[in-house]
């Protein structure tokens, strides 16, 4: 049995740069320093910031006056921004790059008089932070079908965003429809669905098709990884979310000749280590990388946590 590695896979800039905002405002001003919501999805990342003094809460009002408090990779509302502001709490941003400049793109149509349409999915913290970037006129669409039924001020004056997590097959069924029904929408200077999500999306695209199985590692909170899974299962192959190693089922692998491995943004290589090693105790006796797009995005830190810790 081969196991098979898609490229790219894991880590992201956005991801990256969160978790380095978060060790470095530890170390430079002691734990602890508290997190809004979860850094990122993923369960093993939390954990081990928590470990190191972060204190992840979901509610401002859990942070002690005068702390320093860290936003996560999602984005937050501006009225989170504002009652931090308030409360004189010191912030650090760690919202991707990425997640601001759909943000900013929010901000313009509803400047220039414009409804927005936010595709994506209901709860998601991402979701959540876009769509209060406007007190109102901004309406949260997840399929085809809700387009069907969007009702909106005026309807030659709509704009979209979209999460940037989203399936691009899916997405790009539902900007079509949003097309067809209002013509005149206007769009994003750039596609919103990152370019991290857009890579690890094409590489289980590539894999799949030469797999019997496909393993991805992530959190179930996890939206990209979520969207991986869903990927390979529409091109036809069994496809199963696992956070670690140990939710790993040897029943998975009988019969298999091929399994292929990746794992979503929010999720460290650490963690495709552990299941290689566990999948050669189960039979597993090559490992293959498949080529793909190598990555060199890099975004810059906050001010103030830009030198490197002591």
């Amino acid at each position: 049995m081969e196991a098979l590695l898609a490229q790219p896979r894991g880590f992201c800039a956005g991801v990256d740069r969160a978790i380095d905002i978060v060790e470095r405002a530890l170390a430079l001003q002691g734990a602890p320093i508290y997190v809004r919501h979860e850094i990122v999805h993923n369960d093993h990342v939390v954990a081990d910031l928590r470990g190191k003094g972060a204190v992840f809460v979901e509610s401002l009002d859990d942070v002690p006056a005068g702390s320093t408090v860290i936003f996560s990779a999602h984005g937050v509302a501006r009225s989170v921004r504002d009652e931090a502001q308030a409360r004189g709490l010191k912030v650090f941003d760690a919202t991707c790059p990425l997640v601001t400049k759909v943000h900013v793109e929010v901000s313009r149509m509803r400047r220039e008089g414009r409804d927005v349409v936010m595709i994506g999915h209901a709860g998601h913290p991402e979701v959540q932070g876009t769509m209060g970037q406007a007190d109102d006129g901004i309406h949260l669409v997840e399929s085809v079908a809700d387009v069907a039924r969007l009702q909106v001020a005026d309807p030659q004056q709509l704009g979209y965003v979209t999460q940037t997590t989203l399936s691009v097959d899916d997405c790009r069924e539902i900007i079509a429809a949003l097309r067809e029904r209002f013509p005149g929408v206007a769009e994003p200077k750039k596609q919103d669905i990152c370019y991290a999500t857009q890579n690890r999306q094409d590489a289980v695209k590539f894999m799949a098709p030469q797999c019997d199985l496909v393993l991805v590692i992530g959190s179930p909170t996890s939206s990209n990884s979520n969207r991986l899974r869903e990927v390979a299962q529409k091109m036809g192959c069994e496809a199963h979310l696992i956070g670690s190693a140990q939710e790993l089922q040897p029943a998975w692998l009988v019969g298999r000749r091929r399994v292929g491995i990746t794992a979503g943004a929010s999720a460290p290589e650490v963690l495709v280590t552990e299941l290689l090693a566990r999948l050669r105790e189960l039979g597993v006796n090559g490992v293959r990388q498949l080529p793909g797009v190598q990555e060199d995005t890099a975004f810059p830190l906050p001010k103030g946590l830009s030198a490197p810790a002591p």
